[in-house]
C-alpha cells in the first residue's frame, strides 16, 4: 500500500511540474506563457489529501485526472512538437496515477474486511 501512495504522489507532483513547464516554457501557447498554466492549480488541491491518506481524495483524484487525460490526448494529435510529446507524457502519467490511485483504494478496502473480520472473530460471542 505504501508504494501505490508512493507512485499516486510522484505522478501527481509529475503532472504539476509538467503543467507548469510546458505552459510556461517548454512550449507555450504564446511566447512568454500562457493563462493554461492555472490548469495546474486544480492539481495541488489533493496533494494535501494524498499526504494524509485520506481514502476520499484517492477516489475522486482518479475521476478528476480523466480531464488531464482527455486534454493529454487532444493535445498529442492536434499540437505540434514539442507540444504533442509534452501531452503525451501527460497521458503516461495521468494513467500511471489512475492505476495507483484505484489499486490503493482496493487494497485499503480489502486491508478494511481483514481488519473487519479480525475484529470480529475476537469478540466474545453472546447469547
Amino acid at each position: 500500500m505504501a508504494l501505490t501512495r508512493i507512485v499516486a504522489v510522484s505522478s501527481l507532483l509529475g503532472l504539476i511540474v509538467l503543467s507548469l513547464a510546458w505552459e510556461l516554457w517548454l512550449a507555450p501557447l504564446r511566447p512568454g506563457g500562457s493563462w493554461l498554466a492555472l490548469k495546474a492549480l486544480p492539481l495541488c488541491i489533493p496533494l494535501a489529501g494524498l499526504l494524509k491518506h485520506r481514502m476520499y481524495t484517492y477516489r475522486w483524484l482518479s475521476l478528476m485526472i480523466w480531464l488531464y487525460f482527455t486534454e493529454g490526448v487532444v493535445r498529442a494529435w492536434s499540437d505540434m512538437p514539442p507540444g504533442n510529446w509534452l501531452a503525451l507524457l501527460e497521458v503516461a502519467l495521468c494513467v500511471v496515477l489512475f492505476a495507483a490511485c484505484a489499486a490503493h483504494v482496493r487494497l485499503r478496502l480489502a486491508q478494511g474486511k481483514v481488519l473487519a473480520a479480525a475484529a470480529e472473530a475476537q469478540q466474545p460471542k453472546q447469547g
